[in-house]
């Protein structure tokens, strides 16, 4: 039998409880590399659907209420069409003194500049009549029209008053105030062109929706004007900007534009600048018969390096880039050269370091409905 060893001892050496640590190190390492690299994908998946989602419902508003733009406006013989009326015809629609005037103008596109966003005002009304005309009757005196039917008006409605006089139009936006039956009466706020022959037309609330881009709260959001809440028994747009979805960095927009007002056929995508900006007359107005928007939402998370570049080209087609849609070139479909408008981010440093969706789409424009009608 051999000699029973005492005190004896099983166990790890040092040098392998160094190795096992090593091991077990790298291991770490890994595992923290796998996880982080996945977290980055996740941020970069998670951030690319908010931003297609955004991108989604902001586009879907702004075309929701452009659809509507100009509804309610009165479908008159050629002479006598809203469309023939002045720029200048306006009304305070938000019983605001701090807010413009509106106009009769469906849609208004305000530039941004060459590194700003465009505003888009959009204007309608919600009468139950859809736009239909009555003519004031023998018996009219002051501010008190009296016509064969005041069905569809409702106290507080805007009221158009059209009249043809001598071949000018004279056009007058105002406010009913009160209304009468047997025989049917409508009372206005103003005494312009409120005598026989006129053509009255109740609006509804005519009321003007805005889409902007606004820094709220650390975030670049989509706002909107124009709900309207009832304010002492009076319904009122509200002028106040409502953030409605976030992340939404910048708003481009064009006209679409026939050669003649009788046209509808668009031959050309313009900026609002120039004579298609605040100098706009009211038969270059009556030549707009779509809008062109792209908007602009971008992923929240900061890459660490430049991910986005500038827009190739705003004329050729399919470029490359952060570009709102490729230009329509000299022998396109449109016949004239109508370049995209430029997407310039250049006022956040990091603005390459972030990634974008844009999404465009093309709106006709209701007014095609009345403005066919205006004089050639």
């Amino acid at each position: 039998m051999g000699q029973h060893k005492k005190n004896q001892h099983s166990g790890f050496t040092l040098i392998e409880i160094l190795i096992g640590m090593a091991i077990g190190l790298i291991l770490s390492l890994v595992i923290y590399n796998v996880l982080s690299t996945f977290e980055k994908q996740k941020r970069a998946t998670t951030g690319s659907s908010d931003a297609q989602t955004n991108g989604a419902i902001a586009l879907y508003n702004i075309q929701r209420d452009a659809q509507m733009a100009g509804f309610g406006l009165p479908v008159y013989g050629v002479n006598t069409s809203p469309y023939n009326c002045p720029i200048g015809t306006t009304i305070d629609h938000d019983y605001a003194a701090g807010t413009p005037a509106i106009n009769l103008s469906p849609i208004v596109i305000t530039d941004g500049g060459a590194a700003g966003s465009d505003v888009i005002s959009i204007h309608y009304g919600d009468t139950m009549s859809g736009g239909v005309a009555v003519s004031m009757l023998a018996g009219t005196a002051t501010n008190v029209a009296q016509v064969n039917t005041n069905i569809g008006c409702a106290v507080n409605d805007t009221a158009l008053i059209v009249q043809e006089i001598a071949g000018v139009l004279s056009c007058n936006l105002t406010r009913v105030t009160a209304l009468q039956s047997i025989p049917d009466r409508i009372t206005l706020a103003s005494t312009t062109n409120v005598a026989v022959g006129s053509d009255v037309a109740c609006l509804g609330t005519w009321n003007e929706v805005q889409y902007a881009v606004a820094s709220i709260s650390n975030s670049t959001q989509l706002t909107r004007t124009g709900a309207i809440a009832v304010v002492a028994g009076v319904p009122t747009p509200n002028a106040a900007a409502v953030p409605i979805v976030p992340d939404v960095v910048n708003i481009q927009a064009q006209y679409g534009v026939s050669a003649t007002p009788g046209s509808n056929v668009v031959t050309q995508w313009v900026d609002a600048t120039g004579i298609w900006g605040a100098a706009i007359t009211a038969s270059n107005r009556n030549r707009i018969k779509a809008v062109h928007v792209a908007v602009i939402a971008r992923n929240g998370s900061l890459e660490n390096s430049n991910v986005t570049s500038a827009c190739s080209s705003t004329s050729a087609a399919n470029p490359t880039g952060l570009c709102a849609w490729q230009g329509v070139p000299v022998g396109g479909t449109i016949t004239v050269a109508s370049p995209a408008p430029a997407i310039d981010l250049s006022a956040d440093a990091n603005w390459r370091r972030y990634r974008y969706r844009v999404y465009d789409t093309i709106i006709p424009i209701r007014n095609i409905i009345w403005s066919w009608t205006t004089v050639k």
